[in-house]
């Protein structure tokens, strides 16, 4: 096989690809032979020189047991949480032991850590009420880590029945962190949002009714009453949840232009519907033409702004909100906003506003920062020679 080719070669540590479990082991501290593998599965995927090379990290001090461990080394992810029983019928007066899965180097492996803690706590109480680590027989280790391992992997969830006992091991896919919440950046709810308003905490239910698509955090703070902080504490949890999106501002100088995910609007016929629904300037009115929608979806591009679209196009005769339906393209992926990034590009040294034109704040970051109007933050840029705009 061409390793260009392999998973190895195209993903890395950190790419967020998940990976299949490779392997199960359980491994102790044997009194006489120090740390050794007792079972795993597959046989032997773990070799001898694999784990000597890394056993101090498998069974480690007693300041790192009960600790959720992750070696990443030769090619490997270990994933383990070493534990000690402490009891004076063993040979140390302690039976440290770890259970370990095992996966690409490469693969995403934060979602196997609570099934591998339950699973290593399992064991441990399965030891002290019936010895079931301490009393040699392999096999019925064996044939257990292989059914997790199968099981997890095909169905990511397990059933585990050793004698009385019985528990359930299930991946579960871990959230990634929210987005940093700034001033200027517009909250909407998805179509799913469902939840009644008091399901939520006073704030977010202080919150919630100034949320509409077209005010910034900075102005829903000021129209809520509610410290900036809190509303962006509040809007980071709902996005966390998946209750709201968080989009650009918009404005009529804003420059859009079609994305990949705008083929889906004339292929999908329940996004369709949704769309004509959500754009309506009269809701009692005729519905919005498909076709029109997606004429003006078409023409954005090519540094048209959305005021020369409306002046060419007229989307108020056809029914057509343009603000609802750039919200409705931003929130669906249809559209994306290019955004302007000024750059002092002077040889002397920055003074004054040129300080905050380093090509990192956008215009609209910009506004909200340091309270100046999109008019006159322009005014600067364009009477100061020095000063460059990008546009991304």
């Amino acid at each position: 096989m061409d390793p260009s080719t392999t998973p190895a070669a195209q993903y890395y540590e950190g790419c967020g690809h998940e990976g299949p479990i490779r392997c199960i082991f359980l491994c102790e501290f044997h009194p006489k032979l120090g740390p050794k593998i007792k079972c795993q599965v597959p046989d032997d995927y773990i070799s001898k020189e694999i784990f000597d090379a890394v056993s101090v990290y498998i069974i480690p001090k007693p300041q790192l047991q009960r600790c959720i461990l992750t070696v990443n080394v030769l090619g490997y992810k270990i994933v383990g949480f070493p534990l000690r029983i402490d009891s004076q019928k063993y040979a140390r007066n302690a039976l440290y032991f770890n259970l370990c899965f095992v996966c690409d180097s490469w693969a995403k492996s934060v979602q196997y850590e609570p099934v591998v803690k339950k699973l290593a706590e399992y064991f441990a109480s399965m030891e002290e009420e019936s010895g079931f680590l301490s009393d040699g027989d392999t096999t019925r280790y064996f044939g257990l880590l292989d059914r997790v391992l199968n099981d997890l992997n095909t169905y990511r969830q397990c059933t585990v029945v050793e004698g009385e006992t019985t528990i359930y091991l299930k991946i579960v896919q871990a959230a990634t962190d929210p987005p940093i919440v700034k001033d200027h950046v517009v909250p909407v709810f998805v179509e799913e949002y469902l939840a009644k308003p008091e399901d939520w905490d006073l704030t977010t239910q202080q919150v919630i009714p100034f949320i509409d698509g077209f005010n910034h955090i900075a102005r829903i703070a000021y129209q809520s009453d509610v410290e900036t902080n809190l509303v962006k504490a509040c809007i980071q949890n709902l996005v966390y949840y998946g209750v709201v999106k968080l989009l650009p501002i918009l404005k009529y100088s804003n420059v859009y232009m079609v994305s990949a995910g705008f083929r889906a609007l004339w292929s999908q016929d329940k996004l369709q519907k949704q769309c004509r629904d959500y754009i309506s300037l009269r809701p009692a009115g005729p519905q919005p033409s498909l076709n029109k929608i997606l004429e003006f979806y078409s023409a954005m591009g090519n540094g048209t702004t959305l005021k020369s679209l409306c002046v060419r196009f007229r989307p108020h005769k056809f029914n057509i909100d343009e603000r609802r339906l750039v919200v409705f393209g931003l929130q669906h992926n249809l559209i994306k906003c290019i955004h302007k990034y000024p750059i002092y590009t002077g040889g002397d040294p920055p003074v004054n506003m040129q300080r905050l034109f380093t090509g990192q704040l956008s215009i609209d970051e910009l506004c909200c920062s340091i309270g100046m109007s999109l008019p006159q933050i322009e005014d600067i840029i364009e009477s100061d020679p020095d000063v460059l705009m990008l546009y991304k």
